[in-house]
């Protein structure tokens, strides 16, 4: 058997909260006692009753974060319990909020002894006048991680060791609550120096008081404040088509919501177009929203949730990406498009290059994927110019078949055209549904104006001569 490693909790208190076993192995020890931190009060008193401590303090000031100071002081410890056992002595309960502690298990297993001392959240409870049972969440100040929060619970952070700590922590916190959100800090909780004092979000860092026994409590948030997050949604969707919910939301179904997911993702593509980040973020919800009323109608019929929605796609995106969550490599974009649609095929279990086209997509996207996906494998022109000569040989088709006068014919050849000048798009990269759509949002513009300009110099439209609307219309074009 090896050397070992004595991890004792020093408590949350002063000495008198100290466990007479744990107090008597700590007076009394032959081995080596480290303590993480000074800053203690029953390190201070059994100093003055001639106890030896060896401390990692200078850790802390050669260091820029707090990752870097736990690795430095397991390191240490390492190297010293490889002479002799030791004792290292830390605030509170060893397995509460203390990293190194678990560093050290994870790096000598049966050799690391947990001896115990008092967590400090008895006494914290106590200070803040709060029951854990109603829902509790304990994080550490030094690796805060805003998305772990949950603001409907009672939330306590610690190790708030100094000012930069606390601005960190505010601002994490500022991204979900509002300046004015009161919180509590609470200083040395369960010993003879405890205080405590309430202020404003804003205030947290104006304060020169923190050190490692300062804890921050965060009351639960009332559900006005929380609109922004994805559970209120959730909430709202189920409430929207539940018992005493909306009528139209209620007799909705996937078929019936299929015109509203078309219509807003158009509508999202028009803010895009005119840079408008207002209406984005409104099309965007609205996009949303499509997503939530298709998985709540899903769940309300036993069929799949969001979750299942999310799941789907956070496996799909890892799948897809190995150059980013395993060990494969991309030397750029278009080498990981490539391999997006080699595993895309693979999962699919398609037989034709030119499967997964949408059969329900507007003819000129259609018609966009199916040359882009057959060009992938090489079928397509190798000279632009080429595309050029074959627009001309289809519009002259067209003029043979309007001489023949067979609207089938007809048809099929200016079907010839679009297709062709849809190549010709590709070839230029321009999407040309994209391209036509903001082509129709000009001239809604355009004669937009004209009707105002007429309203506006009292003439009706209907009886306007073309020559007077065409100059309004290169009017409105020469502000553009």
């Amino acid at each position: 058997m090896g050397y070992t490693i004595e991890i004792v909790g020093l408590g949350a208190g002063d000495i008198d909260q100290l466990p007479l076993g744990i107090y008597k192995k700590l007076l009394h020890s032959t081995d080596p006692i480290y303590v993480r931190t000074m800053d203690h009060p029953v390190v201070d008193e059994l100093r003055a009753e001639g106890v030896a401590f060896y401390s990692f303090d200078h850790v802390y000031e050669a260091n820029d974060n707090f990752a870097d100071v736990y690795a430095t002081i397991v390191d240490a410890l390492l190297d010293f319990s490889a002479k002799s056992s030791i004792i290292y002595a830390v605030p509170g309960h060893p397995l509460l909020a203390e990293q190194t502690t678990h560093m050290l298990l994870e790096a000598r297993g049966d050799d690391v002894k947990i001896v115990g001392g008092h967590s400090y959240l008895d006494a914290l409870f106590t200070a803040v006048e709060i029951d854990p049972i109603d829902g509790f969440q304990f994080v550490d100040a030094t690796s805060f991680n805003r998305s772990q929060l949950d603001y409907r619970q009672h939330t306590i952070v610690c190790q708030v060791y100094d000012r930069i700590v606390a601005s960190d922590v505010k601002l994490a916190l500022l991204e979900d609550l509002p300046s004015d959100f009161l919180v509590t800090i609470v200083q040395a909780a369960g010993t003879k120096r405890e205080i405590k004092w309430t202020i404003p979000l804003e205030e947290l860092d104006r304060s020169d008081v923190f050190d490692n026994l300062t804890s921050i409590y965060i009351p639960p948030a009332s559900s006005d404040l929380l609109r922004h997050t994805f559970s209120y949604l959730r909430e709202v969707i189920r409430r929207l088509r539940g018992p005493g919910g909306c009528p139209w939301d209620q007799k909705q179904t996937h078929e019936s919501l299929r015109e509203y997911a078309i219509e807003e993702v158009y509508e999202l593509i028009e803010a895009i177009d005119v840079q408008d980040i207002d209406g984005m973020i409104e099309e965007l919800g609205d996009v949303l929203l499509q997503v939530m009323l298709h998985s709540q109608i899903a769940a309300d019929d036993g069929y799949f949730t969001i979750d299942d929605v999310i799941r789907s796609l956070t496996d799909k995106m890892i799948r897809r990406h190995p150059h980013v969550f395993s060990d494969s490599h991309v030397h750029s974009a278009e080498m990981a498009h490539k391999n997006w649609d080699k595993l895309k095929k693979e999962e699919k279990k398609r037989d034709s290059v030119l499967d997964g086209v949408p059969t329900g997509s507007p003819s000129l996207v259609q018609a966009y994927e199916l040359q882009k996906k057959a060009s992938e494998v090489g079928f397509d022109w190798d000279d632009i110019e080429d595309v050029w000569n074959k627009l001309d040989e289809e519009i002259k088709e067209v003029y043979a078949a309007i001489q023949t006068g067979h609207p089938r014919d007809i048809e099929n050849e200016w079907g010839d055209v679009l297709f062709v000048l849809v190549n010709l798009c590709r070839h230029y990269n321009i999407n040309p549904e994209l391209a036509l759509n903001a082509s129709n949002q000009k001239f809604i513009s355009r004669f937009s104006y004209i009707e105002k300009a007429l309203q506006h110099a009292g003439k009706d439209i209907h009886t306007t001569a073309l020559e007077e609307m065409e100059r309004y219309w290169n009017e409105a074009k020469g502000k553009e």
